[in-house]
């Protein structure tokens, strides 16, 4: 069987220059939109990498410093390399009225000064004269332990890649952060390109959540309003075996790249070891000619004769790490790097503007580590053009494993997919009939739907307006939910129950009539965002304009379950009657091959009856064969709707898996 490669998502955007240009203070348009909100206590920025999230905390810090009477800063970054965002930086040259300016000795993040970090941390709050601290996550939660909430008094914390906290009681970071919120005067700036945690934890609990200012700025604004980038592309490639004997086929060294490879104890992991694997992908590029000894970069000759720098973040050494990191932290120009290995680091807040592809093998467990890893190539800068994340993914085979892993696999990579294009998509204003006309011009994006009940409180208001990215991505991640969009589940019950079960648990305080307002929203942003708007004749219309006039030409019509829709007589009946989260399961079904789908769909139906093995053998011994003897050798089939019927496929199905599995020299992992 062949290997696939497909491109899922291909996403072009206006090239407007406004989310690069700056104003009077030198601000971007994201800076900008958090600096008209920097009196507030506790600030939540929720905007994707490559954003302009550390500058935009660099002129709130300084206003707070210079004339909201806070007398000093910590920011705390999750590694050390990301220390570089927040280093010194010339402000006033573009209006501002002070620079950026932070003392070596409290530079926590300089790989230069490794000595006694916690120290001077505990050193900072006991000084005058210095007034900003940058460390890591890891030498704040240490430092806390030493010193009493109160020396947070009249300090901002500032807290980048914020998912890190948890409302888990054991989660130190979180535990930071409500000190300094109930013990002290602190004020906080909380900063993140993905607000939402992989092990579905809440980043805050409800009642600390309510007491943040939350400022969003999304994928879509950010990517469209770029000077260089053009487009985003989002596919994924299949390989069978070891993805070393394939990286080749995806791996173009023309291009500045990113590779990740996988954890030692993932499954798309050789089992040869990270350091043999790193060497392995090193070959794959070229021809080592030698190692820079003052750098740690690694110069390899290509079949073509290119030299091209190789840096090792897999490296465990950690003056060798140091010493990369340090180079990394110093590059100035495109020529100065071209391919990067890492394992763990190179993801949240990694500054390499010039990367152009992301590759990373194996399906990651979170879509917040998805999002990371893709917004490493998506920095705009002059001559890239196209930005591109491939994931190498292990094709599942009937006698490869335990296909049910497989398949859980595939299906986080649907959501992860789903996500993208939703988070990248252009957003859309709903509106009911009863909604007061609009003062100001129209809105191109805005649709009137029937029945659609208005926002009748400030808590639903900020959910969409603010949160609706992440409250999707809860729902994607929600296992019940994900286990319905593949199956034989009835729109109405993902739509009715299994969506609105997912808006309780995030926001427990809402009324049954504030969840039916942002289920109706969720649905209606889904079912927008996931189809293609075309005319009457079929043709696309181009929704990334705001043009009155091409909006206003009647029968805008919407492409929805393969039928066309009038626009105009969009409805909550009718959006209950789709499933809107089955295209991404339609979207992945084009880039695998019928027999592995075939695999994926089965696994799917034999989970949903969690059966024993006991049971399927029984059921096979007795009824099965009856059916099949009553019906001349007919098998019972998963799409059949009695569900007797579907139990008797179900327990066909395990067996056959069973027996692929042995065949395989496989224990079932019940048995």
């Amino acid at each position: 069987m062949e290997q696939h490669s497909n491109n899922i998502v291909d996403i072009r955007y206006q090239q407007t220059g406004c989310a690069s240009a700056t104003n009077e203070l030198g601000m971007r348009e994201m800076q900008a939109k958090a600096y008209e909100v920097r009196d507030k206590r506790f600030l939540l920025i929720k905007a994707p990498p490559a954003s302009g999230k550390s500058r935009a905390l660099m002129f709130i810090a300084l206003d707070k410093l210079e004339h909201q009477g806070l007398k000093r800063v910590v920011v705390a970054v999750p590694e050390k390399s990301i220390g570089r965002s927040f280093q010194n930086t010339n402000l006033t040259n573009n209006g501002f009225f002070a620079d950026w300016k932070v003392a070596p000795y409290f530079n926590l993040t300089d790989v230069k000064n490794e000595k006694d970090k916690k120290g001077r941390f505990i050193e900072f709050f006991q000084q005058d004269r210095a007034r900003i601290l940058v460390c890591a996550h890891a030498t704040l939660r240490n430092g806390m332990k030493e010193i009493s909430d109160e020396c947070f008094n009249d300090t901002l914390l500032a807290i980048d890649e914020f998912h890190h906290t948890s409302a888990d009681a054991n989660s130190n970071l979180g535990d930071v952060v409500r000190r300094v919120m109930n013990n002290s005067t602190g004020h906080i700036v909380a900063m993140t390109g993905s607000y939402f945690r992989g092990d579905g934890i809440p980043v805050l609990r409800v009642e600390d959540e309510a007491r943040f200012y939350p400022v969003t700025y999304n994928y879509y604004e950010q990517l469209n309003g770029y000077k260089y980038l053009k487009n985003l592309v989002l596919g994924y490639h299949f390989y069978h075996g070891s993805y070393l004997d394939h990286i080749h086929e995806v791996l173009d060294t023309t291009k500045k790249t990113i590779i990740h490879i996988p954890s030692v104890n993932a499954r798309a992991s050789t089992g040869l070891g990270k350091y043999t694997e790193t060497d392995e992908i090193m070959k794959v590029i070229g021809t080592f000619e030698y190692k820079d000894y003052n750098t740690g970069i690694y110069h390899v000759r290509t079949a073509d004769g290119r030299l091209l720098k190789v840096a090792d973040l897999v490296e465990d050494d950690q003056k060798e790490r140091n010493m990369v990191q340090g180079y990394l932290q110093g590059i100035r120009h495109r020529e100065d790097m071209d391919i990067i290995i890492a394992l763990g680091t190179a993801k949240e807040g990694f500054d390499w503007q010039w990367c152009e592809v992301c590759l990373t093998i194996g399906v990651r467990g979170s879509l917040t580590e998805v999002i990371q890893i893709i917004g490493r190539c998506t920095r705009d800068c002059e001559g890239k053009e196209t930005a591109r994340f491939t994931n190498m993914i292990a094709m599942p085979e009937a006698e490869q494993g335990d296909v049910k892993v497989a398949v859980n696999d595939f299906l986080k990579a649907i959501t992860a997919s789903l996500l993208m294009e939703q988070v990248m998509a252009p957003s859309w204003r709903f509106k009911t009939t009863a909604d007061p006309a609009d003062e100001e011009k129209k809105n191109g994006r805005t649709l009137i739907v029937e029945g659609l009940k208005p926002l009748s409180s400030e808590k639903t208001k900020l959910i969409v307006q603010e949160q609706l990215d992440d409250l999707k991505a809860a729902i994607l991640q929600d296992e019940t939910v994900v286990k319905a969009i593949s199956g034989s589940t009835t729109a109405e019950m993902i739509t009715q129950h299994l969506v609105p079960k997912v808006i309780r648990e995030r926001y427990p305080d809402l009324s049954d009539e504030e969840v039916e307002e942002v289920r109706q929203r969720v649905l209606l942003d889904t079912v927008i965002k996931g189809n293609d708007i075309v005319d009457e004749h079929g043709n696309p219309v181009d929704t990334t304009h705001d043009d009155d006039e091409q909006e206003s030409e009647g029968n805008r019509l919407i492409k929805i379950a393969n039928r066309f829709i009038n626009i105009d007589k969009l409805s909550i009946n009718l959006i209950d009657s789709i499933n809107p989260f089955q295209r991404a399961y339609e979207v992945l079904s084009k880039s695998v091959d019928a027999p592995t789908l075939k695999i994926i769909q089965d696994t799917i139906a034999e989970q949903k009856f969690d059966l024993t093995l006991e049971q399927a053998i029984s059921i096979f011994k007795g009824p099965l064969k009856q059916y099949v003897a009553e019906h001349n050798g007919e098998v019972p089939d998963m799409s059949n709707p009695d569900p007797k019927v579907k139990e008797m496929a179900a327990a066909l199905q395990m067996i056959k898996n069973l027996k692929a599995r042995k065949m395989a020299g496989l224990e079932y992992e019940g048995s």
